[in-house]
C-alpha cells in the first residue's frame, strides 16, 4: 500500500485585512503545490490563528479556506495550542491525515524541563531566569487499517535569530553590544536543540516498547543535516560511538534526492536543507522515493519584495512515498 507523508512551512498562513499578500493570492500560490504532494499524511507549519469571537479565541480560518474543495478539507486534523489550551495567533503545528488521528499530544518543556538561566548581559532585572521552548513538538498515532501505525511527530524548531536580551536591543537603535547579541544567539541555539532533545526523547519512548516501530518526524528544523539539532534527532551509531544503538537511529531520507535538488531554502543563493523528513529504521527499509518541490523557490533575501505579488511560501515542501505491506 503506498502511504505519501509530506512537510511544508506554508509561511504564516493568515488573513489579516489590508496586509500583502492577501490570502486570495496566497491561495493561488499555495493549492497547486498542495495538489502536486498528492499527500496522504500533511504536517504543516506556521499556520496562523484568526480571531473568531469577540472573547478573542481562534480557530484556522486561513487553513479552512486554503483547503476548502481539496482533498484534505475532509481530512482528520490535529493542531498545537498554547499553554492555555488555544490555537494561537501564530505559527501553529497541523496535521491533516486521510487516515483516522490517535494519541494526540504537543510536548512543551514536558520531558525537558525548562533551563534555570540568567543572563550575563542583560541591563536592570533579567525578564527571565530560565529558558522554555518557543513551541511544542505535535505528536500523533496514524492508524492505517490492522497494519502496523505510525507514530508522527511534527515540530518547528527555533529559528537561528537571537533571542532579546533586557535593555540590549532597541526598537530605534537594535542590538547595542555584539556581546549581548551573541548570548541571545546562543539562546536561541539551546532553544532549538533543546526542542530537538525533546522529541528525540519521544521518539526513544517508543523505541523502547517496539523497536520496530515506524516513527516519521517531518517539519522545519531550522537546520541542515550537519548542525546540532539534526544530529540530536538522528542519533546515529557513528556519532553516539555505540553500533548497538543503531537499530535506535531516525534516517534523514534526502539520499533518496538528487543532489541538486536537495535544498528547501534559498537565502541570497545559498541552498539549504532545512525541511526533513527522518524515519526509523523499518520505516526507511519502506522509502521509495523523496521529492522537493522547489521549482520557483523564492530567495528569501533577493526575492522578499516579491513575496506581496506571488504569496508563495520561502520553503519548499518534501513528500516522501512509503510502499508499507499489505
Amino acid at each position: 500500500m503506498r502511504l505519501r507523508l509530506a512537510t511544508f512551512n506554508v509561511e504564516s498562513l493568515d488573513d489579516v485585512p489590508g496586509h500583502l499578500p492577501t490570502l486570495d493570492v496566497r491561495i493561488k500560490a499555495l493549492r497547486p503545490q498542495l495538489a502536486r504532494l498528492d499527500a496522504d499524511v500533511l504536517c504543516l507549519q506556521e499556520v496562523n490563528g484568526q480571531d473568531s469571537s469577540a472573547l478573542g479565541l481562534r480557530r484556522l480560518a486561513a487553513l479552512d479556506e486554503l483547503l476548502r474543495a481539496t482533498p484534505y478539507a475532509d481530512f482528520d486534523r490535529a493542531f498545537t495550542t498554547t499553554r492555555h489550551g488555544h490555537i494561537a495567533d501564530v505559527h501553529n503545528l497541523v496535521i491533516l491525515s486521510r487516515w483516522p488521528l490517535a494519541r494526540l499530544r504537543q510536548y512543551w518543556n514536558d520531558l525537558v524541563p525548562p533551563i534555570a538561566y540568567v543572563p550575563a548581559t542583560a541591563l536592570g532585572e533579567p525578564l527571565n531566569t530560565s529558558i522554555a521552548w518557543d513551541r511544542p513538538v505535535l505528536s500523533a498515532v496514524v492508524t492505517v487499517g490492522s497494519r502496523p501505525p505510525l507514530h508522527l511527530f511534527n515540530l518547528h524548531l527555533r529559528a537561528p535569530l537571537a533571542v532579546p536580551i533586557a535593555g540590549r536591543k532597541l526598537p530605534s537603535i537594535g542590538w547595542q553590544k555584539s556581546g549581548a547579541w551573541a548570548e541571545g544567539y546562543f539562546i536561541a541555539a539551546i532553544k532549538r536543540s533543546g526542542q530537538a532533545l525533546e522529541a528525540r526523547l519521544a521518539v526513544d519512548r517508543i523505541l523502547e516498547d517496539d523497536r520496530d516501530a515506524y516513527i516519521a518526524v517531518a517539519g522545519d528544523c531550522n537546520a541542515t543535516l550537519e548542525e546540532m539539532p539534526l544530529r540530536i534527532l538522528c542519533g546515529a551509531a557513528d556519532d553516539i560511538g555505540n553500533p548497538g544503538l543503531e537499530s535506535a537511529r531516525l534516517h534523514s531520507l534526502t539520499e533518496h534526492i538528487e543532489a541538486d535538488c536537495r535544498y528547501t531554502t534559498l537565502h541570497n543563493a545559498r541552498k539549504r536543507l532545512v525541511d526533513h523528513i527522518l524515519a526509523s529504521s523499518r520505516l526507511a527499509q519502506r522509502c521509495r522515493a523523496v521529492v522537493v518541490d522547489n521549482g520557483g523557490l523564492l530567495d528569501e533575501v533577493r526575492d522578499e519584495s516579491q513575496f506581496p505579488i506571488s504569496g508563495a511560501s520561502f520553503h519548499a515542501p518534501v513528500v516522501a512515498e512509503f510502499d508499507l505491506p499489505n
